[in-house]
């Protein structure tokens, strides 16, 4: 589990614990009950359980107070409390569907073979305005075999999202994948939501087979990563390590885009799609910045990066990129910066700017690369092999090869032998 950001508030267990204890009307901001529940899960100590127990206890219908409850709900799934199942189970006929949902979801967390639980979630896929999507994917995860049929009525569903959940929740209990190709054909749906959910989906039935089509779907890298790390495994690393090469270095040649121009656009309109929250619209632009204004296109990303870019972590990723892929010198300082970038909402743009500074060629980089490489980010380690490979240095072989991550060893491993 990645545990990144986790630790944003940094409250102590008793600041949390005391947080909660405090009468509304005497908090600094009413959020701040909701803050201490979310930092809970960083104390799995009988006291933090206890007091996460009693906020769900807590059937209040105020606005925050439900906020609250539901993250207190799901924090004792993360953190796997057994003993929290009773008062779970109890928001599952909670008027609030998004107490449902979590409730619904916690309890596939912690796990249960308690027949009376899994039937009522099951009956939930009656009940009008539920989650539909959670309530099947933790129906498939306990193996609830009884919730078969009533899964199936759902694949005429007009939410993408619920249909691929179901194909794949189906092949889970029934043990036959052959509708699983419904799933990946999801991949170049034009809604955002349905590509994302069904790399998901994927990762449920384990259908490797998908991972090439996962790492052409024009969504964020965070979500394409995921699903190949989950799905592959060491022993067949000789056939993942060319798509997982092909993810991190996210060049926007490898993607298959759902979305296209009708006409030539300009590039204020293409700076401006890289704000866009559906990334496939973000790599559409990337490319066409490449193709279609790469002189102009250093001085429209600097400004750009002033104004806002540098602000928000989506853009700020690629505008990385693309300075990286236009060799773009002046901008080295800039890739620096992001590179020892440690907030949280901009790790991606470390392992972006470890790709960039390689494809800059300048050799005085590699103190800092081979620096990266003691993160325990995932992207960021492998970026920074890449970026190595690019410039000729092989300095990373002791410590890459023992790493703790697999796929880092393997990786390692495949590029040590290629070296003379």
């Amino acid at each position: 589990m990645d545990k990144r950001f986790f630790n944003m508030f940094g409250l102590s267990e008793d600041q949390a614990i005391a947080l909660l204890q405090t009468p509304p009307d005497q908090l600094q901001s009413p959020t701040d009950r909701y803050v201490a529940v979310a930092h809970l899960i960083n104390f799995p100590t009988e006291r933090a359980i206890k007091a996460l127990i009693e906020v769900v206890e807590n059937a209040d219908s105020e606005m925050y107070n439900r906020i609250t409850r539901r993250k207190a709900v799901e924090s004792l799934g993360r953190l796997g409390v057994k003993k929290a199942l009773p008062i779970i189970r109890t928001c599952l006929g909670d008027e609030d569907i998004y107490t449902v949902e979590n409730a619904v979801w916690a309890i596939g967390e912690i796990g249960t073979e308690d027949e009376e639980i899994l039937e009522e979630i099951a009956q939930l896929l009656e009940k009008p305005g539920q989650t539909y999507r959670v309530i099947i994917q933790t129906l498939a995860k306990l193996g609830y075999q009884p919730a078969l049929e009533r899964i199936k009525n759902l694949l005429t569903s007009d939410d993408e999202s619920i249909v691929s959940a179901a194909v794949a929740a189906i092949s889970r209990l029934t043990g036959d994948y052959s509708q699983m190709e419904k799933v990946v054909a999801f991949l170049q749906h034009s809604n955002v939501n349905a590509r994302r959910a069904c790399i998901q989906d994927l990762i449920d039935t384990q259908y490797y087979q998908a991972i090439p089509q996962i790492a052409r779907c024009p969504v964020s890298i965070v979500f394409r990563l995921r699903g190949i790390r989950l799905l592959a495994t060491h022993e067949i690393f000789t056939w993942v390590e060319p798509y997982l090469d092909m993810v991190i270095q996210d060049h926007p040649n490898d993607l298959e885009f759902v979305h296209e121009y009708d006409q030539k656009p300009s590039i204020d309109f293409l700076i401006n799609e890289l704000y866009h929250t559906d990334f496939g619209r973000c790599y559409l632009a990337s490319k066409n910045l490449l193709e279609l204004y790469a002189e102009l296109a250093p001085e429209a990303l600097l400004k750009t990066w002033e104004n806002s870019a540098h602000n928000d972590y989506g853009a700020h990723y690629h505008v990385i990129k693309i300075l990286g892929w236009l060799k773009y010198e002046p901008a080295y300082d800039l890739l620096i910066q992001a590179l020892n970038n440690t907030s949280p909402q901009f790790q991606k743009s470390r392992a972006a700017a470890a790709i960039a500074l390689g494809n800059l060629g300048e050799k005085q980089v590699i103190p800092l690369l081979l620096e990266a490489l003691n993160s325990q980010i995932f992207d960021l380690k492998y970026a920074t092999l890449l970026a190595l490979e690019k410039l000729g240095d092989n300095s990373f072989r002791d410590r890459a090869i023992n790493d703790a991550d697999e796929l880092i060893r393997a990786k390692a491993n495949s590029m040590n032998n290629s070296y003379p």
